[in-house]
C-alpha cells in the first residue's frame, strides 16, 4: 500500500508524470510556434493523459489489493483512442489535406507519454528529440529535394467537356515523366486547377506546355519551381 503512504514508488510515478508533462510541453511549444491548430495545451493534455492511463493500467488496481492485471490492457486503448483526437485536426482545404503533421505530432506525444508512464524515461526523451529533428530539420531537406524534383505546371482548365481528360492524356503520353499531384477546384466554379509535376529536359517540358496550352478549354498553363509548389 505504498501508493497511499507516499513511498518511493509513488515518488517515481509522480516524477514520470512530471517528465511526461515537460516533454509534451516541448513538443507543444514547437507546434504553437508554427500556429498549428493543436498547440501547447493540447499536446500537454495528450501526453499527460497517456502517461496517466499507462500508470493506472500498471499500478491502479494493485493499490486496492487486487491481483496485478495485464498492464497492456488500458494502455493499448490509448493507441486506438488517440487516433480520434488526431483525426480532429485533419481537414481538406481546396483539395489539400492539411493537419497531417500535427496529427502525427499528437500521436508521437501520446507515445512519449506512454513511454514515461511505462518507466522508460530515456526512450521518451529520445523520442522527443527525434521528433524535434524531424519537424525542425527535415523540412529544409524536403525543400532541397523539391528544387531538384523538376518543374510543376499549374493548369487552369474548364470543368465541363473532355478538357481535363485531354490534359491527363497528354501528361501520360508526354516524353517526360509527368505526374498529377493535385486536382482541385479553382476560384472560378467553372474551372479546375491541376498541378502536374514534370521531370525532363527543358525542350520536352516546353513542348508539353505548348501542347497543354493548345487544348480547347485550357485557360492558362504556368510553370513554378519545386520550392514554390512545396507550400500546398
Amino acid at each position: 500500500m505504498t501508493l497511499w503512504l507516499g513511498g518511493t514508488e509513488l515518488v517515481t510515478q509522480l516524477l514520470l508524470l512530471l517528465l511526461a508533462f515537460v516533454l509534451s510541453a516541448v513538443i507543444g511549444i514547437e507546434r504553437e510556434r508554427r500556429l498549428k491548430s493543436a498547440g501547447l495545451r493540447t499536446h500537454i493534455l495528450v501526453g499527460l493523459g497517456s502517461a496517466l492511463f499507462t500508470l493506472i493500467s500498471a499500478y491502479g488496481f494493485t493499490s486496492l489489493g487486487h491481483a496485478a492485471p495485464d498492464p497492456s490492457r488500458i494502455a493499448a486503448q490509448v493507441v486506438t483512442g488517440i487516433g480520434f483526437v488526431g483525426a480532429g485536426v485533419i481537414f481538406v482545404n481546396r483539395g489539400n489535406v492539411v493537419g497531417l503533421t500535427t496529427a502525427a505530432s499528437i500521436w508521437v506525444t501520446a507515445a512519449v507519454g506512454m513511454a514515461c508512464g511505462a518507466g522508460l524515461p530515456v526512450l521518451a526523451v529520445a523520442g522527443t528529440a527525434l521528433h524535434l529533428v524531424a519537424v525542425g530539420t527535415l523540412p529544409t531537406a524536403e525543400r532541397l529535394l523539391r528544387r531538384t524534383a523538376g518543374t510543376t505546371l499549374v493548369v487552369l482548365a474548364a470543368r465541363t467537356g473532355d478538357t481535363v481528360t485531354r490534359v491527363l492524356e497528354l501528361c501520360t503520353q508526354a516524353g517526360v515523366k509527368a505526374r498529377v499531384d493535385e486536382l482541385g477546384a479553382a476560384g472560378d466554379r467553372d474551372r479546375v486547377e491541376l498541378h502536374v509535376r514534370v521531370r525532363g529536359s527543358g525542350v520536352e517540358t516546353g513542348r508539353l506546355v505548348d501542347e497543354l496550352a493548345a487544348v480547347p478549354g485550357v485557360a492558362s498553363v504556368r510553370a513554378v519551381d519545386g520550392s514554390e509548389a512545396g507550400g500546398w
